[in-house]
């Protein structure tokens, strides 16, 4: 298991957040659970199996819904 900390071009309301956090909990291999969107600091904080899902396909996830990724890291739990 990784967690990981991506950071995002910017959040502008409530209504992002959802939609964030829901694009991202539907991957396949996230741990939904552990899913915290941060207003303030523009972050996304998860736990991902790194045997089923990569930090590319949850950034994937996050721009098909419209938003942009800055930087991400994982590093193992």
């Amino acid at each position: 298991m990784m967690t990981a900390t991506i950071e995002l071009e910017s959040l502008t309301c409530p209504s992002c957040m959802q939609k964030i956090e829901a694009a991202v909990k539907s991957v396949s291999g996230v741990a939904a659970d552990t899913v915290q969107v941060l207003f303030n600091s523009s972050k996304v904080k998860l736990n991902f199996d790194e045997n089923r899902v990569s930090l590319e396909d949850i950034e994937k996830a996050i721009t098909r819904v419209g938003y942009e990724v800055q930087k991400s890291r994982a590093k193992p739990v």
